[in-house]
């Protein structure tokens, strides 16, 4: 268990979002992984690239928006199976630079057809963590 899971992690639940996210080309591409995955919750981690930066060095908003989204997604998945995002948004609220990122996905309520979702995303240090974005999407169950 992390210290921002709400509940214990569950090992079945990492492995299958590790299994989703690996099937992804993109998140292959970014190097995603999946550090945590418990039910309504997931934390997604990314080194950083040079190639992920914008003109500034910061991590490029597009980046931001597909980590948020993604542990977004991961945390609903832990309730419903596949998802498909409807919309979300995004707020960027410091430069995102770092050695590492952190997004951590949480379920803010799941029905059936609709899940809401948020998301905040970390820039990790050797000696800090300061979350620079946060984020919330809304997911619709698919067939699996």
């Amino acid at each position: 268990m992390t210290a921002d899971c709400p509940t214990p992690a569950d090992d079945a639940l990492l492995r299958r979002l590790q299994e989703i996210n690996a099937s992804a080309a993109f998140n292959r591409w970014a190097g995603f992984e999946v550090s945590s995955a418990a039910e309504g919750y997931a934390e997604l981690t990314l080194r950083w690239r040079e190639d992920f930066g914008q003109y500034a060095g910061f991590l490029h908003a597009g980046m931001i928006g597909a980590l948020i989204d993604t542990a977004c997604g991961y945390a609903a998945a832990t309730l419903c199976g596949p998802v498909l995002a409807s919309h979300f948004n995004v707020s960027c609220l410091a430069p995102a630079t770092g050695e590492r990122f952190l997004a951590i996905g949480r379920v803010t309520r799941a029905g059936r057809k609709q899940v809401f979702t948020r998301a905040d995303l970390f820039a990790l240090t050797s000696d800090a963590r300061k979350c620079v974005a946060t984020g919330e999407a809304l997911l619709v169950p698919v067939a699996g």
